[in-house]
């Protein structure tokens, strides 16, 4: 599998992107960073809509998308047809995101999770496989028949 990661964040996100980053080139990823890349106050969607688009057309395999309560970043990406986030706040969580739900972009609630959590949700997250069986049968079930 290649290894190609997009990530953005806003403001509240920097700080934790940061370490992020860090991490992912450690461990050996080819990483799109969409910003921010400063502590002014910017607008989260600007930088979750190029993950999403990234995710969605396939440029890279996985996003991460960081704001204060993650939700406006997953709610944003999650509006893309075949991009899957997931907020987490438990490595645990992370685990089931991938396991169960093939999610294919992480949501980092930063205001709620430290540093260190939030490196341990992302490693978690990019080295949990997808079960498939009865839950690939759930994730088809995800994308609506009609729009």
């Amino acid at each position: 599998m290649k290894k190609t990661i997009a990530i953005g964040c806003d403001h509240a996100g920097f700080e934790h992107k940061a370490a992020v980053v860090a991490l992912l080139e450690k461990e050996g990823w080819t990483i799109t960073d969409h910003g921010t890349h400063t502590l002014d106050s910017v607008d989260y969607p600007d930088f979750a809509h190029p993950v999403a688009q990234d995710v969605q057309q396939e440029r890279t395999t996985y996003g991460i998308v960081l704001c204060g309560s993650g939700n406006g970043v997953a709610i944003t990406v999650n509006k893309y047809a075949g991009v899957r986030a997931a907020l987490c706040w438990l490595e645990e969580i992370a685990a089931l995101a991938r396991q169960h739900n093939n999610a294919n972009v992480l949501a980092l609630p930063v205001r709620f999770v430290t540093q260190e959590q939030s490196l341990a949700m992302v490693h978690t997250f990019l080295h949990t496989a997808f079960e498939g069986g009865r839950h690939q049968r759930r994730v088809l079930k995800i994308a609506p028949t009609t729009v």
